[in-house]
């Protein structure tokens, strides 16, 4: 069975890893500074033991982006994956500023309420560069920090310069097409097979939650994740492994190598035959170098 606050849309789901993360997602009112009125935030826990991994999905994404990560990582591991504030299903409550500070304060409230413990935090593509800063900000709370093809090395996303009346609300429609979504996700793997159509549900389930396109005009005029200096990045103190799609056609490779020289106690591992996306293209490859850095 899937939870009510999700859309209808979900019933469409073919894949069976797919269906079953949709089942696994529950729903909790967190408390945060932001806001008088508590947020009902989206999460999935699965497994049990050792130090928690903790999934941060990207821009305009949802939980569901970790469908074939996840169960591998949660065989014999304490898992987690959030919706962050303004994305996937989590509630995006009026009167809230969307923007990169709060969205760190609304995942440390969750961090604070559901997990208490230093975790392994794995950010992908703009969920490295909020990973990034979490760990700068809340260092207490991070163990170790995993970059899969992570943003934060370059600045804002295009879509800001459209962001402005009346051609912000033409934006988001824009990226709601089903065409342009595809070809989007056909540019993020290297596997074009791998862009099916439950991928693409997948992809798109978040757009009918309530909201949807005002979160996301919000978070981009607040500027969104800027790039990170070199001297800001030099001040990570946990190790870091940085995983890297080697066909990657969205953020391209050079970023890898700039993280691993901005990063000190930080190693580079490099996917084969992967675009964009090696929790959803390579996910088994993934889940190794993720658990053979976390007994490290």
């Amino acid at each position: 069975m899937f939870a009510s606050f999700l859309p209808a849309a979900v019933r469409q789901l073919t894949e069976p890893s797919a269906i079953a993360l949709a089942q696994s997602i529950e729903q909790i009112a967190i408390s945060t500074p932001l806001s008088t009125q508590p947020i009902s935030t989206t999460y999935v826990h699965k497994g049990s033991g050792g130090t928690p991994v903790l999934l941060i999905h990207g821009f305009d994404s949802s939980l569901l982006e970790f469908r074939r990560l996840l169960p591998l990582l949660a065989e014999n591991n304490d898992t987690w994956a959030v919706d962050l504030l303004g994305f996937g299903f989590t509630d995006r409550v009026s009167q809230i500023q969307f923007s990169p500070t709060a969205i760190k304060t609304h995942l440390y409230s969750f961090w604070k309420t559901l997990i208490n413990q230093p975790v392994i935090l794995v950010g992908a593509s703009m969920g490295g560069a909020a990973a990034i800063d979490f760990t700068l900000t809340y260092p207490e709370a991070v163990q170790k920090l995993v970059l899969i093809d992570s943003a934060g090395l370059t600045g804002s996303s295009p879509l800001s310069k459209l962001i402005f009346p009346p051609l912000d609300y033409f934006a988001t429609q824009f990226l709601r097409n089903p065409k342009i979504r595809q070809s989007i996700s056909r540019a993020a793997y290297k596997k074009k097979s791998l862009a099916s159509a439950d991928a693409q549900i997948c992809a798109a389930l978040h757009l009918e939650m309530p909201s949807w396109h005002l979160a996301l005009i919000a978070f981009t005029k607040s500027g969104g994740y800027s790039a990170f200096r070199f001297k800001k990045l030099s001040q990570i103190g946990q190790p870091t492994l940085i995983l890297w799609g080697d066909s990657d056609n969205i953020l391209g490779t050079v970023d890898a190598q700039r993280f691993k020289r901005a990063i000190p106690n930080s190693k580079l591992i490099w996917i084969k035959d992967c675009g964009h996306v090696p929790h959803l293209e390579q996910p088994q490859i993934t889940a190794e170098h993720i658990l053979e850095f976390r007994h490290e």
